[in-house]
C-alpha cells in the first residue's frame, strides 16, 4: 500500500484524503441517557445501557467481526492485545469504544455549537484501532484520524481499514508532540479521543494542542479516575481547556465501569506546547 509522507519529518500519511462515503453504511443512532452538565465540581453522570453492539447495523456488525478477526490473527505475530478471545474482545475493546460515542455526541451538540455530522476527529495513540476504528465503524459520517508512533502497528491498522472497506478513515504515523507543531495537525481536530494511553497530566499535553477552540478531549478512564483528573487540572488549564464533565458508562462485561473524562477547549494553546518528544512523559505539568 502507497504511503505518502507530509513535509513534517517522521510523519507519514497512510491515506492522502477522505473519501466520499459508501453509501450503503448509515451513521448509527446509538443512544445513551447520559445528561451532561456543566459544574465546578467533579460530579460523576451515570449512563445506563444496552449493548452497543447491538445497536450497530448489520453491516457495521460485519466489520467489527472482520476487524477482530483481523486483530486476533496479527496478535499472534506482534503485541496489539493482551485479549485473545472474540467474545472477550468484544466485551472489553469494543463495547468499551462504542461507549465513548454518547458522551462524544451528548458533550458537542450541547457545548460546540455545531453539528455532531461530518465532525474531524483524531485518535491519539491509536495502537490497534481502538477506539478510532471502531468510531469510524459505528459513525461512517465522521471523518477518523487514527494517529499512531509505531510503523507495525500502522501497518494493521491499514490492513484492518481495507478489510472492512472503510472510507472515512486514515492513518498518521508520528508522535503527538510532533503533529501538535505541525500546523496541519495543530488545533485541526473537532475532537480529540484517548484511550488506554497515558495518565491525564500527560495525555492533555498529547491531545488538547490537536483540538481546535470550541473542540473537545475526550479520554476513557476507569471507574475512579477523579484523583488523576484533580491532579491534571492545571495542565488542563495550561493548554487552554476546562474539565466539562466526567461521565460513567455502566459496562455489561466483567471489566467494570468505565468514565469519559471530556474537556472544553476555551482558547489556543500556547505555543510552546506540546513541548519536545518525551518531554511530557518524562516531566508531567
Amino acid at each position: 500500500m502507497l504511503v505518502w509522507r507530509s513535509v513534517v519529518p517522521n510523519v507519514q500519511f497512510s491515506r492522502g484524503n477522505f473519501f466520499k462515503h459508501l453509501p450503503t453504511p448509515t451513521p448509527s443512532s446509538i443512544s445513551c441517557p447520559c445528561r451532561i452538565i456543566v459544574t465546578e465540581t467533579l460530579t460523576t453522570t451515570r449512563a445506563l445501557s444496552s449493548s452497543y453492539f447491538e445497536s450497530l447495523t448489520s453491516r457495521q456488525k460485519d466489520q467489527v467481526h472482520l476487524y477482530v478477526d483481523a486483530l486476533l490473527q496479527w496478535n499472534q505475530r506482534m503485541n496489539l492485545t493482551a485479549v485473545t478471545e472474540v467474545n472477550e474482545v468484544l466485551e472489553r475493546h469494543i463495547e468499551d469504544s462504542l461507549a465513548i460515542i454518547p458522551p462524544v455526541r451528548n458533550s458537542y451538540v450541547s457545548h460546540c455549537n455545531k453539528s455532531i455530522d461530518s465532525i474531524n476527529i483524531v485518535d491519539v495513540g491509536s495502537g490497534a484501532g481502538l477506539p478510532g476504528l471502531i468510531l469510524a465503524i459505528a459513525r461512517p459520517d465522521w471523518k477518523v484520524t487514527l494517529l499512531e508512533s509505531m510503523n507495525k502497528r500502522c501497518l494493521f491498522l491499514e490492513h484492518a481499514i481495507g478489510l472492512a472497506g472503510l472510507s472515512n478513515v486514515r492513518v498518521v504515523r508520528g508522535r503527538a508532540e510532533n503533529l501538535g507543531q505541525d500546523l496541519c495537525f495543530r488545533e485541526q481536530f473537532d475532537v480529540a479521543v484517548a484511550r488506554a494511553v497515558a495518565e491525564m497530566r500527560i495525555l492533555v499535553e498529547y491531545c488538547l494542542p490537536l483540538v481546535r477552540v470550541g473542540g473537545l478531549f475526550v479520554a476513557a478512564k476507569g471507574h475512579d479516575p477523579q484523583e488523576e483528573v484533580r491532579t491534571a487540572d492545571r495542565a488542563i488549564q495550561m493548554m487552554g481547556a476546562s474539565l466539562l464533565q466526567l461521565c460513567s458508562v455502566e459496562s455489561h462485561s466483567p471489566y467494570g465501569q468505565r468514565t469519559a473524562v471530556i474537556c472544553l477547549k476555551h482558547r489556543p494553546t500556547p505555543r510552546k506546547y506540546p513541548r519536545d518528544p518525551g518531554t511530557p512523559a518524562k516531566a508531567p505539568l
